[in-house]
């Protein structure tokens, strides 16, 4: 359980360090390019969840975060699974939500910065870009998503499938 909280505690201080770096250094400008035409920091703010869709007020997400937070603790100190398989995404989506929920919490919105530039421009009349805007919480909830997908099989093994130890 220790590894869990310290893995969480790692991309929540990391996220939000982040963030307030992005406040004082990208708040005013347009964007810092790193790489050009593909990475570049660009200040946003969002209210909503993925991709800024707005799903519910302030109070429901915080609330709903929260509630998805406590589960996943709770899933994992009731587990008896202490694999790195098992720790590593729950830990990673665990810490990641409740970076997020501090921005919500504190400031009403997530800050977001990290900008991949795959494309900007109009497709069929209309201005597009095609990557969001996220933030290292947001990176930490999609690898560990990923991951819980890659390695369900060893994370949740099948318990359907009984063993038959009949002796015939």
């Amino acid at each position: 359980m220790n590894w869990f909280f310290t893995l969480a505690s790692i991309v929540i201080v990391l996220d939000q360090l982040t963030k307030k770096i992005a406040v004082m250094i990208l708040k005013e400008k347009e964007s810092v390019t790193l790489i050009p035409d593909w990475l570049k920091f660009t200040y946003a703010e969002n209210n909503g969840i993925a991709f800024g869709m707005e799903f519910a007020p302030k109070e429901v997400m915080i609330l709903l975060v929260g509630t998805i937070s406590l589960l996943i603790a709770l899933y994992v100190f009731r587990s008896k699974n202490r694999t790195t398989r098992f720790i590593l995404p729950f830990a990673l989506v665990f810490g990641g939500g409740v970076g997020n929920m501090i921005d919500r919490i504190t400031g009403g919105k997530v800050i977001d910065f990290i900008h991949i530039d795959l494309y900007n421009g109009m497709i069929m009349g209309t201005w597009v870009s095609l990557w969001p805007i996220f933030n290292i919480a947001d990176s930490a909830i999609t690898i560990g998503a990923c991951l819980l997908i890659l390695f369900h099989s060893t994370i949740f093994p099948d318990q359907s499938v009984q063993k038959n130890t009949d002796v015939h």
